[in-house]
């Protein structure tokens, strides 16, 4: 395989809207984006967005600390972002960053803290509104200050693309937003702070990845780029997580499923999403303990079993490294969903909506909310199937239970 030829320590930059810093070691970029931010940009006071622990845990602080230290850039600290972010915490990091005068905000972790870095950088120009009025989608903002992303998992690709989630609690609610205003201006992409991911967490947050390119290599806006980039992507993810979850210090590992999780962002960048995400979250809304990737590695082979026969030629082509024999025929979805499903159960992922809390009973809820939160609507329409209230239904009762069962 040629990838064992590529020198992992040599930083490259990875470029779409943002500059990406993408390698072993990037994080020591960020004394040059730090000096860029005060000596060029003018740029003196930042809020850090972050979780409670792990940003210092993968070892980013002990960059970023002494970094905006030695540029003389002051910041004040937001570290109660946790999984499935809310408005609220969107709020109050956004509260905390306009009393302090922040010009730019930096965000440390995986797709919570980024994302709601993303949201507190809309909310500092936009004083006025407030996190529910931006996820009601009742503004369209056009400017947001600067976002630096220093990314520390493997999956959601939010350091490279305009997305953000955030969750609306009461109503249930976990709707998306898009605005060309939140590409990060600088991230960082190093594999290094990575290898002190759980096992679990590995296993989720790749789940994530795959869907993104599972859906943005077949909607009805998938672009030849959104194929490519979703074939490399399954690739690597199927040659390179099982050698992660075993050794979870190899660096190799570690660099291909983040260069893998950096292009499937910006495949969904390029051709959006569908189903999986749309159907995945009225799960975690309901229930904001489940890891949003799990709730797709839940549904994705139910969402193959549907979509195949539209998008059979695309889909055989990213899954032919699990199902060698495929010749992208309609009548193989039965065949390719539950080879799917066979490999989540292999790497460790064999929960479906049963064991985490989910029944029959719910279908029509879920349902309800797939088809009424904001901006799910949309990702619906862009199905490569017509994404009737019959087929969300028969989706989320196929992930009830094992498809072989």
């Amino acid at each position: 395989m040629w990838e064992s030829q590529i020198p992992i320590n040599q930083i490259f930059e990875l470029r779409c809207r943002t500059i990406d810093y993408f390698g072993v070691g990037a994080i020591n970029k960020f004394y040059d984006i730090a000096k860029d931010l005060k000596e060029n940009r003018g740029i003196s006071r930042v809020i850090l967005v972050t979780g409670k622990s792990s940003y210092k845990k993968c070892g980013a602080w002990d960059v970023v600390k002494p970094a905006l230290e030695e540029n003389g850039i002051e910041y004040v600290h937001y570290d109660k972002v946790g999984p499935n972010p809310t408005v609220d915490m969107v709020d109050e990091a956004a509260q905390m960053g306009r009393e302090f005068g922040a010009q730019a905000v930096i965000g440390i972790g995986g797709g919570s803290p980024i994302d709601t870095a993303k949201s507190v950088a809309i909310l500092l120009e936009y004083t006025d509104k407030t996190a529910r009025e931006l996820y009601k989608l009742q503004f369209s903002p056009r400017k947001a200050k600067p976002i630096i992303a220093i990314n520390t998992t493997h999956g959601t690709g939010t350091e490279v693309n305009r997305f953000a989630v955030a969750s609306i609690l009461e109503e249930e609610y976990k709707p998306a937003i898009a605005y060309d205003c939140i590409y990060p201006l600088y991230s960082i992409d190093d594999p290094t702070l990575m290898t002190k991911l759980p096992a679990d967490q590995t296993r989720y947050v790749t789940i994530d990845a795959l869907n993104h390119v599972n859906e943005a290599a077949t909607t009805k806006v998938a672009t030849p780029y959104s194929i490519l980039l979703a074939k490399e992507t399954a690739r690597l993810i199927f040659d390179y997580l099982p050698e992660a979850l075993i050794h979870p210090d190899n660096l190799q590992a570690r660099y291909y499923l983040l260069y893998a999780s950096a292009i499937a962002g910006i495949s969904f960048d390029n051709g959006l999403l569908h189903f999986t995400h749309a159907l995945e979250h009225p799960l975690s809304a309901v229930k904001s303990d489940l890891p949003h990737g799990l709730g797709l590695a839940i549904l994705l082979p139910a969402v193959i079993k549907h979509i195949y026969p539209a998008t059979a030629r695309i889909l055989a082509e990213i899954y032919r490294p699990l199902v060698p024999e495929v010749k992208g025929v309609p009548g193989e979805a039965e065949l390719v969903a539950k080879k799917v499903e066979e490999w989540l159960f292999a790497i460790g992922i064999t929960q479906k909506l049963t064991d985490v809390g989910f029944s029959e009973d719910d279908v029509k809820r879920l349902t309800e909310l797939a088809m009424t939160t904001p901006s799910l609507d949309l990702l619906l329409s862009l199905a490569p199937v017509e994404a009737t209230k019959e087929t969300i239904e028969a989706i989320y009762r196929d992930s009830l239970y094992p498809l072989s069962k």
